[in-house]
Order: structure tokens, then C-alpha cells, then sequence
């Protein structure tokens, strides 16, 4: 009995023993299994975002702020005191050069030039006669060019009067629109009171300054844009004055360009944003500038080729907004990885996810 009971215990050990590797206790993976799930996994692949590099047209700009300023504007005075007899404009309207704007008394003036050209009418007379009696040897020479003395004065006299009956009107020296004024009729003004400020707007200025070291790139004739306050619309104009120096103190360099107002959008004052075309590249190629990595010795991308990371050098241009212009080592149709940047290493195996 006991010898029954010792070999059913012998056999029962061995045949546990020999079920172990099927049983696979330790967790141990077989491997004809394991070598083929890797190989219906293959290898992981990095998602990533891309585009197709193409070739577009580049304008080199620059950014700056400036100003609308009147084609011609001025602040009008009288060139005679005295009191206001009539106003002939009104507040906000049109005028045309030489319009009669205003008139000062000019009763003192005119009554003195009534009484000049009796007087020359009589100097005329006496310069007549005496005229004759010098043709007979009657009067000396010196006795007649007192008398033609007499008579120029008389003349000279008269021209004084009408320029100064002239300077009590007060006339639009050139097209423009009246501004507010700032006197009534009767007021006593003096040659230094303002009258009313008279602006030519069409067509405006627009005056801003760029950086110095842009100096020699920028020349008469470029053209430029520019957008105003609480105004979406897209101006453009053509700069027509370069400021001939640096100003010593900001390192800017003052420029003037001229656009077109016909419709008077432009108020003198109004702030603008800028943009100085300094050129045209065709056919440059753009890409954003998050997918160029900035290096020690220059720049580089990654292009995907055969599902992989490609590491390129590039050489880089202009910064145009979020974009940045590659010179040299992108082609077009090369597929530029635009995410991920971090992760990818030459060689890596990419999936392109979406391509913007």
C-alpha cells in the first residue's frame, strides 16, 4: 500500500514538470509568436502635419506708422486790420482759388484813392503845360521835372492805395475745402486773428518714417499701402519725397508719398499703417516659420522623402509676416514637415496626418 501510494506520487511530479512550458508560469512569450505580431505591427510612425512647397510672388515690405496730412493747407488772417463788412464762405464748402473769402472795411481807403487820382488828374494837367513851355524854352529843365516829379508821386501814391484796398479781401489762394470759422461780421480783427483754416485734400499726403538702415532701398516712384483707423479698406499711393538726411536723434529716415483722395476719406490727422514696398521676388519660395529650426551656423528643415525625415539646410530671405523666405535648399513640390519639429531626427518614419 505504501509503495502504490509513493510511485502515484512520483508520477504525478513528473508530469507536472513536464506541462510547465505550456503552462508558461513566468510569463515568458514564445517566439515564432512574438516575431510575427511585430511583424504585422512593423515599425511606429511619428504624425506629422505637411505641405507642398510651391514658388509665389514675394513683395519685400516694410512696416512702419505714420500720418494724412492735406496736400496744401493754411490758416487764414487778413493782411489789413480793421472790422469785418462781409463773409462770403461757409463752414465746410468747397472753394476755388481766388474765391473772395472775406471782406474788411475799406471805406478810409478807397475815400484816400478818389482824392489821389484827382490829384494826379491835376499833376497830369501841370505836367502838360509844362511840357509845352519847355518845347518853346519858356521854363527851365529843372522846372518841368519837378512838375514830372510831381505826377510819378501822384501815380506812385494810387498804387499803394489800391494794394492796400487789395489786402482788405481776403481770397482762397488755391482749391480746398473752408474749415471752421472762428469770427462773425462786424468783429474788429487784427492781422494776426485767424480767420478759418483752408485745406486741399485731394489728392492727400501721407508722411511716415522707416528705419535708416532701409535708406538705400528705398527711392521716388515706390508704391505703398496702407490702411487707416476704423477703416478696412486698402489704400495705395506712390512715395514722391525723401527727407535728404537721417535724423540724428530717432535713426529714421522721413518719407512723403501721395494717394488719391477723390472722395475724401483721408482727413488730415488721421493715423495709418504703413507698408513700404521696397521690391518683388517672383517665384520665391515661402514657408511658415515655425518649421525652420535655427541652427549655429545657419538654418534647417525637414522634408519628407519615402515616408521619412529628411534633415535640409536652407538659407533664408526675407520675414513676411508668419512666413519666412527660403533662398536655397527647398525645391518646389518638396513635402515640408510643418509640426513635430522637435521629435523628428533624420530617418525617423513619419505619417503625414494633413497637409495644409
Amino acid at each position: 500500500m505504501k509503495k502504490w501510494i509513493f510511485y502515484t506520487l512520483i508520477g504525478s511530479a513528473i508530469l507536472f514538470l513536464l506541462a510547465l512550458p505550456k503552462l508558461n508560469l513566468w510569463g515568458e512569450k514564445e517566439g515564432p509568436s512574438t516575431t510575427a505580431a511585430q511583424g504585422t505591427r512593423g515599425p511606429s510612425l511619428l504624425p506629422v502635419e505637411g505641405m507642398v512647397v510651391t514658388a509665389s510672388r514675394l513683395e519685400n515690405v516694410v512696416v512702419v506708422t505714420g500720418s494724412v496730412q492735406a496736400n496744401e493747407s493754411l490758416e487764414l488772417k487778413s493782411e489789413s486790420g480793421g472790422k469785418i463788412t462781409k463773409i462770403y464762405f461757409e463752414e465746410g464748402k468747397t472753394v476755388k482759388k481766388g474765391d473772395l473769402l472775406l471782406q474788411v472795411n475799406d471805406e478810409e481807403i478807397r475815400a484816400q484813392l478818389t482824392k489821389q487820382r484827382f490829384n494826379k488828374k491835376l499833376n497830369e494837367d501841370i505836367e502838360f503845360r509844362q511840357r509845352k513851355l519847355l518845347e518853346k524854352d519858356a521854363i527851365s529843365q529843372e522846372e518841368y521835372d519837378n512838375a514830372l516829379n510831381r505826377l510819378n508821386t501822384a501815380q506812385a501814391d494810387i498804387s499803394v492805395l489800391e494794394a492796400q484796398l487789395e489786402k482788405t479781401k481776403i481770397r482762397a489762394p488755391f482749391d480746398g475745402i473752408i474749415g471752421l470759422r472762428y469770427v462773425s461780421e462786424g468783429a474788429l480783427i487784427a492781422t494776426s486773428t485767424p480767420i478759418a483754416n483752408l485745406y486741399n485734400i485731394s489728392p492727400a499726403k501721407i508722411e511716415f518714417a522707416i528705419p535708416g538702415r532701409y535708406s538705400m532701398q528705398v527711392k521716388p516712384k515706390q508704391r505703398i499701402k496702407f490702411t487707416v483707423e476704423s477703416d478696412t479698406s486698402i489704400f495705395e499711393g506712390m512715395v514722391y519725397a525723401i527727407e535728404p538726411q537721417i535724423d540724428a536723434n530717432t535713426r529714421t529716415l522721413k518719407i512723403r508719398a501721395m494717394a488719391e483722395n477723390t472722395k475724401g476719406l483721408l482727413l488730415p490727422g488721421q493715423f495709418v499703417r504703413v507698408e513700404l514696398i521696397l521690391g518683388t521676388t517672383e517665384n520665391a519660395i515661402l514657408v511658415p516659420t515655425e518649421a525652420v529650426i535655427p541652427e549655429l551656423n545657419g538654418h534647417k528643415v525637414f522634408i519628407s522623402k519615402n515616408g521619412k525625415a529628411k534633415e535640409v539646410v536652407v538659407q533664408t530671405g526675407i520675414r513676411s509676416n508668419l512666413m519666412l523666405e527660403i533662398i536655397s535648399g527647398l525645391k518646389p513640390q518638396d513635402t515640408l514637415i510643418t509640426t513635430g519639429i522637435l521629435q523628428l531626427r533624420p530617418g525617423i518614419a513619419v505619417q503625414i496626418t494633413k497637409m495644409n
